[in-house]
């Protein structure tokens, strides 16, 4: 089966995101004063052919642990979007 995995990966909490401060500032400028906090992260799609969705994930988290992520700065959050028949090469 080919399953579709959508990976998120965040900024840990206290760990500095100049991204998200620069654009709460812009927000700010134009008016959206009522804008409190913004974070700024990664989301990864991934394709990944396996026998079943545990399996799926298994394989998607493997490969957060080894590149997508850095474990010291970024949380990943790794959850199943679809599962279909594996299209025939």
């Amino acid at each position: 089966m080919l399953y579709e995995l959508s990976v998120e990966i965040m900024p840990k909490p206290g760990i500095a995101d100049p991204e998200g401060t620069t654009i709460l500032r812009a927000l700010h400028a134009l008016g959206f004063d009522m804008t409190k906090r913004v974070t700024v992260g990664k989301v990864i799609r991934l394709q990944v052919e396996a026998s079943t969705g545990e399996e799926a994930l298994g394989i998607a988290d493997s490969m957060v642990g080894k590149l997508l992520a850095n474990p010291v700065i970024e949380v990943a959050n790794v959850s199943l979007v679809q599962e279909r028949a594996a299209s025939p090469d």
